[in-house]
């Protein structure tokens, strides 16, 4: 079976992840990416092809001109429509190309919601070309977030205080991204959460979830997620209302949401599976092969009633984050060590002597430790002992 995948550029979760568990499904793997090179370094025994993945079209052609395809995923934000339009034209399973759109456009989102009458958040939408000015009368409650329409990790989301603030955060963002769209919508209070699920189509796990904590306003970059392997159920039973009127429902799915007063509410719906080294966390607090089970369903295959999943594991992911621009002089190698009962991995994500902006986005991370054991106060006590002991130096 030949597996088309569609990415940008390259990442742990297709790297470490997604392609070791294609090879043992036994998929035969091409790659569709505008960043060929980036692939053929890391991926150098995968198939890579060059194609304008951004552009439904262009990844069908490249598909028609190739080989027959049996499987077309991606685990990109940005390309979940493309491959669930590539997928529908061949006829193969796949993600319902108008649930992905409401999932990644963050104004068609809140619009959807509440004209089925689940939720109402206000919020105006700048298009491309739009003067920013144009904010400063919108019917909005303070504080309020600006951000980018279809962005992710956080990139260019502010919280602002007052009319005037808004109109100038987002003529920054305007600077950095000319033809980007951008929502501005009221601040939903609470902490934040996130459910992981997996679905066929007719049957949906639930995974579990993070309790993420966030860096000091105005920016929001996660700084640390802690596992929660169940939420409460009326918690569960919200989102899941809310992912049903968005039609989400097949495949992996990160959701993120808060939840205050015991009212959960949407703040963005990744239609993938969790990022930054949390779905390999994930896979392996669970203890199930959770690469190849997204894969089986984008194959057509039903997912068994009981995944086997582990109930009693606990996990934290944290960041090291860059506090300013420079050069990083001094960073921990990658280590595996187990501390009481806790495995622990840190991963450099930064190379010493690389020089970067401050970004005030999840770019900033300069390396991720994961720790998984069964209990939460060795695992945290793990972590915060790697953290005390190893340093990160960054020259200006």
């Amino acid at each position: 079976m030949r597996m088309y995948l569609l990415a940008l550029n390259p990442t742990d979760s297709v790297t470490e992840g997604f392609l070791p568990a294609a090879a043992r499904l036994g998929l035969d793997v091409t790659v569709l990416t505008d960043q060929p090179e980036a692939h053929r370094r890391r991926h150098p025994q995968t198939e890579v092809l060059e194609c304008d993945v951004h552009d439904f079209r262009a990844v069908i052609t490249c598909i028609a001109r190739h080989r027959p395809a049996d499987v077309i995923f991606t685990n990109s934000d940005h390309l979940q429509t493309q491959a669930a339009l590539a997928a529908a034209y061949f006829g193969l399973p796949g993600k319902d190309w108008r649930a992905t759109l409401r999932a990644k456009n963050k104004a068609e989102m809140r619009r959807h919601l509440a004209a089925v009458g689940v939720d109402t958040v206000r919020s105006v939408e700048l298009g491309p070309g739009q003067d920013p000015t144009a904010l400063a009368a919108a019917d909005l409650p303070y504080p309020c977030v600006v951000k980018p329409r279809e962005g992710v990790a956080s990139e260019d989301v502010m919280l602002v205080g007052e009319p005037e603030e808004l109109v100038m955060r987002a003529k920054e963002i305007r600077a950095r991204r000319p033809e980007a769209a951008l929502v501005a919508e009221e601040f939903l209070a609470g902490e934040l959460y996130t459910l992981e699920t997996l679905g066929d189509g007719r049957l949906r796990h639930v995974l579990g979830g993070f309790h993420s904590v966030l860096s000091a306003p105005p920016t929001f970059i996660e700084e640390r997620h802690e596992f929660v392997a169940a939420h409460p159920e009326s918690v569960r039973e919200q989102v899941l209302a809310q992912l049903d009127a968005l039609g989400v429902g097949f495949g992996a799915c990160h959701t993120e949401f808060v939840v205050h007063e015991g009212r959960a509410r949407l703040i963005e719906v990744n239609y993938r599976a969790i990022g930054d080294q949390c779905d390999l966390l994930l896979a392996q607090v669970l203890d199930i092969p959770l690469f190849e089970h997204i894969l089986r369903t984008h194959a057509g295959e039903p997912l068994p009633a009981d995944l086997g999943a582990r109930k009693d594991g606990a996990a934290r992911v944290e960041y090291a984050l860059a506090d300013r621009a420079g050069t990083l002089t001094e960073a921990p190698e990658a280590v595996d060590r187990t501390v009481d009962g806790v495995r622990l991995a840190y991963r450099p994500l930064r190379a010493v002597g690389t020089n970067h902006p401050h970004y005030r986005t999840n770019r900033d991370y300069l390396g991720v430790v994961r720790a998984i054991g069964t209990d939460q106060g060795a695992v945290n006590r793990a972590v915060d002992g790697f953290f005390a002991a190893e340093r990160w130096e960054i020259s200006r």
